[in-house]
């Protein structure tokens, strides 16, 4: 491992040096973001005055990732950097520090106050980085990334300001939308149970219980006692649904289903939620407000 890091640190060197050589023409700036859910952020705001190039495609596990070597290309090239923070990106840590010394590399999460964040005993007591699943708290992100690009290029200060009041506007009224599609669901149904605890952040903004065989981190691992403990809570709770995730092996929701099964317990899974990646480019859920809908519409479904 640490001479995978020392390798992609002399990469990025290499990269910085020749850069440096180039001669440097007017062009937009160009954003790089480590996941989807940023990319999106950051489209909506800049809009038509910057090119922004998400490293994290649809599928993708962030706490797995590691970067490429065009990855490093792209990083070096880049004007600015968004990242999520929290350890959501734990293995690219030592590329993203290095880079900070000679470009703004900024974690969207900075100015969430800790009150706000949930920790997490499994996650090493680190806060829980799926913030994206709490509208509100997005809200403070997506404000975070409009002043960072404002401070960088204040002559499009109206640009930016306008675009982000607006973004923020559409997130308001998609935090109203998925209380009002919650409330579908009765309150001896309101169990959401994933692959592993991305959905925490929001559970606590929507009234709905949580709970992932696995932690915070898909690092985390999961044993036959995690696996019982699961089946045993849904027999006994007559749970509905239980639901996959586009980023995660369906290795572990297979196996409660099973075991379900060996109870005399039938249950469903209720469709395949975005938990850490949104879906393909061009499509509805290839944005975050999409891909929000698209999970609480599945939730909704299978659970009321």
């Amino acid at each position: 491992m640490r001479k995978s890091i020392l390798y992609i640190l002399a990469l990025l060197t290499f990269f910085g040096c020749k850069q440096q050589g180039k001669k440097q023409h007017h062009r937009l700036p160009v954003v790089v973001t480590t996941t989807g859910m940023i990319a999106d952020a950051v489209a909506n705001i800049a809009g038509d005055s910057a090119v922004v190039m998400p490293l994290m495609g649809p599928g993708v596990d962030p706490h797995l990732y590691k970067a490429t070597q065009g990855d490093l290309a792209k990083l070096t090239n880049a004007d600015i950097i968004f990242y999520n923070g929290l350890h959501l990106e734990g293995k690219m840590g030592e590329v993203l520090e290095k880079l900070s010394r000679t470009k703004p590399v900024i974690a969207v999460s900075k100015d969430i106050p800790e009150t706000r964040l949930r920790t997490a005993t499994q996650f090493n007591n680190h806060y829980d980085p799926h913030i994206w699943f709490d509208a509100g708290l997005w809200k403070i992100a997506v404000n975070t990334i409009s002043e960072q690009l404002i401070a960088e290029y204040p002559s499009l200060k109206t640009h930016f300001s306008d675009n982000a009041a607006s973004y923020s506007q559409h997130l308001d009224s998609l935090d109203d939308w998925v209380r009002k599609q919650m409330n579908q669901i009765p309150e001896s149904q309101r169990v959401l149970i994933t692959a592993h605890d991305a959905f925490g952040y929001f559970g606590r903004a929507y009234d709905i219980e949580v709970k992932g065989l696995q932690g915070i981190s898909t690092l985390s691992e999961f044993g036959l006692r995690d696996i019982t403990e699961l089946v045993t809570f849904i027999v006994e709770n007559k749970i509905k649904a239980v639901f996959i995730e586009t980023s995660v092996s369906e290795r572990s929701i297979n196996a409660v289903v099973e075991g379900c099964k060996e109870r005399g317990f039938e249950i469903v899974i209720g469709g395949s939620l975005y938990s850490d990646a949104m879906g393909e480019p061009g499509t509805a859920e290839g944005h975050y407000i999409g891909m929000f809908q698209s999970n609480v519409n599945k939730i909704v479904n299978a659970l009321k």
